[in-house]
């Protein structure tokens, strides 16, 4: 049943409407929406926090969060929140300031992401696994004065902190918001190595729970432009790999998440639904949709601190019973593929939306039925907070290999590669170009870049290839860099993997282009197999010659232990490619 009072409720404010002149533009990927989705959403009032203290408003008792068997109300996160915001206004953070939040899934990354939000700074998430060098790079960028991190990664903060311009470092444990026995316990036992490799705290940083020791659950009174104030530095690789700032507002991220309810809030029920936060929330796909959409529906968090432990997602999964999770498609293929999945019950998944890389059919049709549920794929990007597309939340609708229809607001055209300024016909391959109040306001730092990216007129250019037809599905063929030239044909590694998915023996699979003396560039193939399965290359090639033009077929076939993926899971094509120079 379609929420309409929450529909009335969230887009009463500013209206966000297309136009080209003064002409409003129909769509034709409007007749394709699905359970009432409006073409417009309008952005709801106030900074992005306001999502949160409604929350607690509406229901202070519902479980905001689990994290490792404890459970917090609303009304303690939010209490939670306010210690935080006025700890980071005695600590002297203040409008304009940058804090960085270097932590894993965990309630400190939300109790420290809205908290330093509500003293009116901007947050820029950092990889818990980030190196002295990346984890440099963020902090000198964005001038970020202030650090939450993990005791694991206390070394790598102290390594960069005379090149940066820390002047407060806040660390905190895993175990801090564990039951009492655990934060004994775990230090001791569970890790005890780790431990041993974890510096002494410096004089003057702070500890966790002293940090909230500070504040008083009163938050300090900012004034925010929604529009204009920066909540977010996203740090992403963008279209050329180097590391930089994506600057999100307010408003970005609360219209990104109005697009995410509208799309799928007909098969929600407001209060009553359960999240699983598995992807990393330092990633804008988990922060939007694992954790800002659960937060304004008033919806459970299940935080999954490492997703690459599938059994203990699926025990969660099994003994929570959650509605919603956020996912990609190795962590589906993960799930399904686990040797003892026949023990859990994951049959409380209504939905799950997949991002970050493309969605196979065979493991939509697996997981499908691993789950009884539907997933869809998505896409987006840290420069539109994320999401721009998605496929409609009905099997017969769908399109199992797009990536869906432009969200509410969001505006799609496929332009020319040479020159970006030919708008292409329907059918024909370029480069796909967004429009809508999720787009960032530019690179931070970074004019040139900002400028080959986003148009005056607020066209982003994704650096994606794709296609799109009559009906407003669009399609990716690839990653502009990915591109495989081989004796002068086009190979998109996207549309060799979907046929090497389709090979039984197959479970995960990658491909690059290599240099090749006769070709120029030849494709090969990185292939996983299921476990038991044996297979060889000349089995692998024979079958691809059978459903692809010979040169696409992969020329040379490694069979490999796993992939490199970044945290989200996304395959590592460049990885790859630095293996194989």
């Amino acid at each position: 049943m379609i929420n309409e009072a929450y529909r009335n409720l969230a887009y009463s404010a500013t209206h966000y409407v297309r136009e080209r002149g003064d002409v409003k533009v129909d769509r034709p990927w409007y007749k394709n929406y699905v359970g009432g989705t409006p073409k417009e959403i309008s952005i709801p009032e106030g900074p992005l926090w306001e999502q949160l203290d409604k929350a607690c408003e509406e229901y202070p008792e519902n479980v905001a969060l689990y994290y490792e068997g404890v459970e917090m109300t609303y009304s303690e996160l939010g209490e939670m929140v306010n210690k935080a915001a006025d700890a980071f206004t005695k600590l002297g953070v203040k409008k304009g300031d940058t804090v960085a939040i270097m932590l894993p899934n965990c309630p400190q990354f939300i109790i420290s992401y809205f908290g330093a939000l509500k003293c009116g700074a901007s947050v820029t998430p950092v990889n818990p696994l980030a190196k002295p060098k990346e984890l440099r790079v963020y902090l000198q960028d964005t001038g970020a004065e202030t650090i939450v991190a993990l005791n694991f990664f206390y070394a790598v903060v102290e390594a960069v902190r005379q090149e940066s311009s820390l002047k407060n470092v806040i660390i905190t444990a895993a175990w801090d918001p564990m039951s009492k026995m655990k934060q004994v316990l775990a230090p001791l036992l569970v890790y005890r190595k780790e431990m041993k490799e974890v510096p002494a705290l410096r004089e003057g940083d702070l500890q966790w729970k002293d940090f909230m020791a500070m504040g008083a659950p009163v938050p300090p009174s900012v004034s925010v432009n929604p529009s204009k104030d920066i909540a977010v530095y996203q740090f992403t690789g963008g279209t050329t790999g180097i590391p930089k700032a994506a600057m999100l507002t307010h408003d970005n991220l609360k219209a990104n998440c109005a697009q995410c309810g509208a799309w799928m809030e007909w098969m929600a029920e407001r209060g009553k639904e359960s999240f699983v936060a598995a992807l990393p929330m330092q990633h804008i796909f988990g922060q939007t949709v694992s954790m800002n959409l659960a937060i304004s529906w008033g919806s459970k968090i299940i935080l999954v601190p490492n997703a690459r432990d599938i059994k203990h997602v699926l025990e969660l999964v099994d003994k929570l019973r959650p509605t919603f999770f956020p996912i990609v498609a190795t962590l589906a293929i993960s799930m399904y593929s686990h040797p003892d999945i026949a023990k859990y019950d994951i049959t409380s998944l209504k939905l799950s939306i997949a991002g970050a890389m493309a969605l196979p059919a065979e493991v939509t049709r697996k997981f499908e039925e691993a789950t009884d549920s539907i997933i869809i794929e998505g896409y987006g990007l840290s420069e539109a907070s994320p999401v721009t597309h998605a496929n409609p939340l009905d099997k017969d609708k769908r399109k199992i290999g797009s990536i869906g229809l432009p969200f509410p607001s969001t505006d799609c055209k496929i332009v020319d590669l040479e020159t970006r300024k030919k708008d292409l016909p329907y059918g024909e391959v370029g480069e796909l170009a967004v429009k809508g109040p999720q787009v960032m306001m530019g690179y931070h730092n970074r004019p040139d870049e900002t400028s080959d990216v986003l148009t005056k007129d607020r066209w982003l250019f994704t650096g994606d290839i794709a296609k799109m037809d009559e009906e407003g599905w669009t399609y990716i063929v690839d990653r502009k860099k990915d591109l495989i030239n081989a004796s002068g044909y086009k190979v998109w590694p996207n549309e060799v993997e979907e046929v090497l998915f389709e090979h039984p023996d197959v479970r995960e699979a990658a491909v690059i282009g290599i240099p090749d003396e006769t070709r120029g560039e030849t494709v090969k193939a990185f292939i996983v197999l299921e476990p038991g399965k044996t297979t060889s290359v000349e089995d692998i090639r024979s079958f691809c010659k059978e459903k692809m033009s010979v040169y696409k077929v992969p020329t040379h076939v490694e069979f490999v232990e796993t992939l490199p993926k970044s945290q989200v899971g996304k395959v590592l094509r460049r990885e790859l490619r630095d293996q194989t120079d």
